[in-house]
């Protein structure tokens, strides 16, 4: 009998200590990171679900494998270019199952209170709809992406929220390696003199992006040079003196419904722009693939690298490295075959 005892006090000792070890793990379940906005966003454990207002911000849940913990996405999922893919990476998005409650200009703030998100991810210059959400005890993670590092940092804080930092870091290091190909073949070129480059946005012909944006990392990343880096601003309107001053040897256009290379080439007025003159206008395909705003930035990079250095690229599959590398980045094979159609 008293060895029985004494076994079940063992037992009884082990159970303890397992409920214990349980209470632990529990509170060690407690995440964090600070947002674009230096605010620390603390969640009692991995968010579970996650309202994601940013496109951008959304691809990168999918690529975390969260993406099933999406309960509201922003209204531009659900039109144009974008929708096919994410219909190959969400059956929800597919059937219209996911409310969509606003965007970067405007937000439903009831319809994501309704929701009951433990997370929401807005742009950090929706300075009212944060306030006004946070009021009502809602966490918000705030982004602001001006940099390709800062593409990088959000993975890595979106993995923290999630409880998928493993993930983050490997998704981080494929990008980089990426990059790091397409910096390599540029390289092995050793041209005296990179291309100047001027990047029209689709706003207008005398749009373009100054030094401190991921327009002028992508252009530099592809062995290129701003034709206005000087310029002080992301975003920034040019005069037609200015460019003809700058007379850039490549043209390349953000993604247009509008206006394609065909426009320029053919328009009197820039006529005298080597650019022009040598029939180096470029229009970037599509913008799931080409945005700079997430990881998917080193295929806009090998994009324009192949149209500043063709040489360099002449022996690569270019729409078969893109395709592996968005299946990798996504886990998902039907976005590579979504991808396909573009050239």
């Amino acid at each position: 009998m008293a060895r029985h005892s004494g076994a079940i006090a063992i037992v009884m000792a082990l159970c303890i200590l397992a409920v214990e070890g349980g209470t632990g793990s529990a509170a060690a379940e407690a995440v964090q990171a600070v947002d674009f906005r230096g605010h620390r966003v603390i969640l009692p454990r991995p968010a579970q679900r996650i309202v994601c207002l940013i496109e951008s911000a959304l691809s990168g849940l999918y690529m975390l494998g969260a993406g099933d913990r999406v309960v509201g996405v922003s209204t531009n999922v659900y039109d144009g270019s974008v929708r096919p893919y994410y219909e190959a990476l969400d059956p929800r998005l597919r059937s219209k199952a996911l409310p969509a409650p606003g965007n970067w200009d405007f937000i439903n703030v009831e319809s994501v209170v309704a929701l009951q998100p433990d997370l929401v991810i807005l742009w950090a210059h929706q300075t009212e709809a944060i306030r006004s959400l946070e009021s009502r005890g809602l966490s918000v993670f705030g982004v602001f992406i001006q940099r390709f590092s800062d593409v990088h940092r959000e993975i890595e804080a979106l993995g923290m929220l999630t409880g998928t930092e493993a993930r983050a870091r490997e998704i981080n290091a494929m990008a980089f390696q990426e990059l790091t190909w397409v910096r390599r073949l540029v390289q092995e070129m050793a041209v005296e003199r990179p291309p100047k480059v001027y990047f029209m946005w689709a706003q207008g012909d005398l749009e373009t992006s100054g030094g401190p944006s991921t327009v002028n990392e992508l252009i530099e990343a592809a062995g290129g040079h701003n034709a206005f880096k000087n310029l002080a601003h992301e975003h920034a309107v040019v005069r037609w003196e200015n460019v003809l001053q700058a007379n850039p040897d490549v043209v390349v256009m953000w993604v247009n419904s509008l206006r394609d290379p065909a426009h320029i080439l053919n328009d009197s007025r820039w006529r005298s722009v080597k650019a022009v003159q040598m029939g180096r206008v470029h229009e970037l395909p599509d913008i799931f693939l080409c945005d700079l705003w997430t990881l998917k930035y080193p295929i806009a990079v090998m994009t324009v690298a192949k149209w500043l250095h063709p040489k360099a690229f002449s022996h690569q599959d270019m729409r078969q490295r893109r395709r592996v590398y968005l299946e990798r980045l996504y886990n998902v094979d039907a976005i590579g075959r979504v991808a396909d159609h573009v050239p």
